[in-house]
Parts: structure tokens; C-alpha cells; sequence
């Protein structure tokens, strides 16, 4: 059964649709527990789900149910971040036992110094976005820092899965930069396939703003798709 790995919502839906596994990380937050802290409890709960790949884990579920050859990294918004970098972390360092099939980023939280196509130059909403990344980040070298601007890092090649599905919204400010990294992921060099999926009329979180929506239940549907490979 695939193991999904989840940040930080609580995807209990799903993993009854999907017919999965999920394991979600409560890492600690900003601004009280500044980044990297939140990176690094996401990769100790990833060395911890390791620890299960031979049967010898502390949770029998995990030992007895997984295949850990079909591990999904997932997030929204902030968690999708942290999900990609956890995916960046396993393409170098590769814990034993794990294959990280692939990685669903919804609305990622990814941004830069200078604005890219298709994103706002409003110095207003450019300062919305800024502000919250400084305040959570004090000891980070700015914005084209790669832990919230992936495409600034030149090993992106290196991203340890298969195939990753990008989830954008078409009224959210982060759209364009979602967008942007599916397209230069694909450039890196990378091996693996990167797909985007819009949903038209929507903002960011909207799934988490209208759970029982049309729009919700599709995203599921096709979270679901990616994850088996259909």
C-alpha cells in the first residue's frame, strides 16, 4: 500500500479514498520556532518512517501495510515548501529503504527576488508575500534563498522522486511562481515528469476553505489518480 506523507494538513479523506497510508507531520512553526526548525522535524519524521522499511519499526501499521517503494511526499501552501526540499534532501543523502515515488505540491509557497512571468509587480502584495518569509525565516539569506525559491538552487536536477504533480489555483498570488517551478524543474535536467493542474475560478486553499466543494472533490480525484499512476 503507498505511504503518503503529509504537510501538515491532516488528509484523513483522502487516504480513505486513495486507499493509502497517510502519515502526517506536525512540525514546529514559525515565528516562534524560525526555519530551518520545520525542515528539519520534517526530515526526522521521514528518518523515523525509514526506521519501518525492514519490518522493525516502533508502529506495527507502518511495518506490516507499506510499500515503501511507493512513498508520496505532499503539502499545501507552506507544507508543499517543505515537501519539495524534503524531496531535494532525499535525491542527496537517500535514506535506506525509502523510494520516493512522487511529490504533490499544492499551492506551493515558493517565491524570489525579482518578479517572473504571469506574477504580480505590486510592490503591496510583493510585500505580503516577503514579509511572512522574513518574519519566519530571520537567519535566511532572502528570498532567492532555495528553500523558498527552488529554482535559484543549481542542483534541482537532483529532486529524489519520479514524477511530481503541481497543484495551482487561478486567482492565488503564488500561481505564477507553482507554474514557473514545474517548468524549470523540467529543464533542470531532471528525470522524472512534472505535471500542472489549474483549477479555474479558485484561490488559495480553496480546498481547505470549501472542503465539500465540486472543485474539492476533483482535487482528490485527481490526487488520487497521480498517486497510483493512472
Amino acid at each position: 500500500m503507498s505511504l503518503l506523507l503529509w504537510l501538515p494538513q491532516s488528509p484523513q479523506q483522502l487516504s480513505l479514498e486513495a486507499k493509502i497510508i497517510a502519515v502526517s507531520v506536525q512540525y514546529r512553526r514559525a515565528p516562534e520556532n524560525p526555519v530551518p526548525r520545520a525542515f528539519e522535524d520534517s526530515w526526522t519524521a521521514l528518518k523515523w518512517i525509514a526506521s519501518h522499511a525492514k519490518g522493525k519499526g516502533p508502529e506495527n501499521l507502518l511495518n506490516s501495510y507499506v510499500d515503501f517503494h511507493k512513498v508520496i511526499f505532499s503539502g499545501d501552501s507552506a507544507g508543499a515548501t517543505i515537501a519539495h526540499n524534503m524531496g531535494i534532501r532525499q535525491g542527496r543523502e537517500k535514506l535506506g529503504g525509502l523510494t520516493v515515488d512522487g511529490i504533490i505540491l499544492l499551492y506551493p509557497f515558493f517565491w524570489g527576488t525579482k518578479p517572473i512571468a504571469g506574477e504580480t509587480t505590486k510592490p503591496s502584495k510583493r510585500a505580503a508575500v516577503e514579509n511572512l518569509w522574513r518574519i519566519a525565516s530571520v537567519n535566511s539569506s532572502g528570498l532567492d534563498d532555495p528553500l523558498i525559491n527552488p529554482v535559484a538552487d543549481p542542483k534541482l536536477s537532483s529532486l529524489g522522486c519520479n514524477k511530481v504533480l503541481v497543484i495551482v489555483a487561478e486567482k492565488d498570488l503564488l500561481k505564477a511562481r507553482g507554474v514557473y517551478y514545474a517548468e524549470e524543474l523540467k529543464k533542470s535536467g531532471w528525470k522524472g515528469k512534472a505535471e500542472i493542474l489549474e483549477f479555474k475560478g479558485e484561490d488559495h486553499a480553496f480546498n481547505l476553505v470549501n472542503p465539500e466543494s465540486e472543485d474539492t472533490a476533483e482535487l482528490r480525484k485527481k490526487t488520487a489518480s497521480f498517486i497510483h499512476g493512472l
